[in-house]
């Protein structure tokens, strides 16, 4: 197959719907030798955050010299996005390649869309000689699949109601899914904080025997001055400290992202990895996470990006892939605490099965106009059933575009000086307006 080929067949499997499990994996993985086996991992899981850990550990030790690979979900535009080394990502070849392989191998049998990039990101990884592998779970954990992996840390970043229909309907289901990565004497560093969550991830520890080092208690943060911040690890720890850090990405949650990422890198020292201060303090600087609070502003005649100024000719956006409770109350801190603006412009469109009274209703309040659509996707709302969920004191602000295109050109008509355009509510519609506004992350 050549490349559209091997993404056409991939984009088939969608058919097969979601299914949590792990014989799959493990029947594939075995045929080909179990590559998974050879690669040094960091697993990640969590409701919120996931992928900025990512981020951060692989800008990190990427800025200390190592080979890192990283695998993660979904994407915006490009199914390449998933699979980096380093800053590179993989080529149309090798992934026609590698694609082509998992379907001579799987013959007659069926796996999901995300079992085929799994297998294929430790197809890939096992290849490349790296010094360690990031890997970012799809749902939940426990039967994940990515949880055939045996890591030298497991890293649960927070957790919150999502997907409801598989991981459970209250927060200590969805924990007891996401401490289903937990593995025998294999430490964890968490943020879950003081609920039944935690219960579910200390009970899990404690059955597996691994260390439990929380934000908060084993390693924290501590503001200082100019926006920038501190971070100390406990006598029980690390007992280690570093000054003059800056985070490169909006929201003050993202701290605690890379704080997170910070602890896995004491633990990795323990591993002979190498990282020096001045390597943590320039890649947590130039950390960059596509369409998660990701803030530019375009010329309006011919969208070229520009240096965002008070110039009339200039549009500012602020990109953001926030689709549960959590993640839009996060949202709505950073516009509150970060953003100045005098007019903002919501640009929304989710999937149905979200929770819009939790989040569409949250964000429309700060909106002065709000354009409901609808991203591809067979999953996406009607523009119609997003304005049921609209406060109805509110509707009075809402039009109803059914194309981003044209969705975002309304937003940048209403646009005037020092406003703001705010994308949000589904990373279908991140990565299809960044396409519109910005082109293709991957060249």
């Amino acid at each position: 197959m050549n490349y559209q080929q091997a993404w056409d067949y991939l984009d088939s499997l969608q058919f097969h719907k979601i299914k949590l499990g792990l014989d799959a994996m493990h029947s594939f993985m075995a045929k080909v030798g179990n590559p998974e086996q050879s690669l040094k991992i960091v697993h990640v899981a969590g409701t919120n955050g996931k992928g900025s850990v990512s981020m951060t550990l692989l800008t990190i030790l990427s800025e200390a010299g190592y080979r890192v690979g990283l695998y993660t979900s979904p994407h915006l535009s490009s199914v390449r996005e998933r699979f980096r080394i380093n800053h590179c990502f993989i080529s149309e070849e090798k992934f026609a390649e590698l694609v082509t392989r998992i379907r001579e191998v799987l013959g007659d049998e069926k796996i999901t869309y995300f079992e085929l990039t799994t297998a294929l990101a430790f197809l890939w990884f096992a290849e490349e000689n790296l010094d360690l592998v990031v890997l970012e779970t799809g749902l939940g954990g426990r039967l994940d699949a990515t949880n055939i992996a045996d890591p030298l840390v497991s890293v649960i970043t927070n957790v919150s109601m999502d997907h409801e229909a598989y991981l459970g309907n209250t927060i200590s289901a969805v924990a007891g899914e996401k401490a289903g990565i937990i593995k025998p004497g294999v430490p964890v560093v968490s943020a879950v904080k003081e609920n039944e969550g935690l219960a579910e991830v200390e009970a899990a520890c404690r059955e597996k025997n691994a260390q439990l080092l929380l934000h908060d208690h084993s390693f924290c943060t501590s503001p200082a001055t100019d926006g920038l911040w501190q971070w100390h690890g406990s006598s029980n720890f690390t007992d280690t400290s570093y000054k003059q850090l800056r985070c490169s990405m909006k929201g003050d949650y993202q701290i605690e992202n890379a704080s997170l990422a910070l602890a896995v890198v004491e633990l990795l020292k323990e591993q002979d990895f190498s990282v020096s201060d001045e390597q943590i303090r320039k890649g947590l600087a130039g950390v960059q996470w596509p369409g998660r609070l990701e803030y530019f502003c375009l010329n309006r005649t011919n969208r070229k990006k520009i240096q965002c100024s008070e110039e009339t000719n200039s549009v500012a956006y602020l990109l953001d892939g926030a689709h549960n409770p959590a993640g839009v109350k996060s949202l709505v801190q950073t516009l509150s605490s970060e953003c100045t603006y005098h007019k903002m412009i919501l640009v929304w469109g989710a999937m149905a099965d979200k929770d819009l009274q939790k989040t569409l209703a949250l964000v429309a309040k700060l909106a002065d106009n709000i354009i409901l659509t609808k991203p591809d996707g067979e999953r996406s709302a009607e523009p119609e059933y997003l304005l049921q969920n609209v406060p109805e004191h509110l509707q009075g602000k809402c039009t109803l575009n059914s194309s981003v295109e044209t969705a975002i050109r309304e937003a940048e008509n209403l646009a005037g000086k020092n406003d703001l355009i705010l994308i949000a509510g589904s990373l279908y519609l991140i990565g299809e307006s960044r396409k519109i506004l910005l082109g293709e992350l991957v060249e």
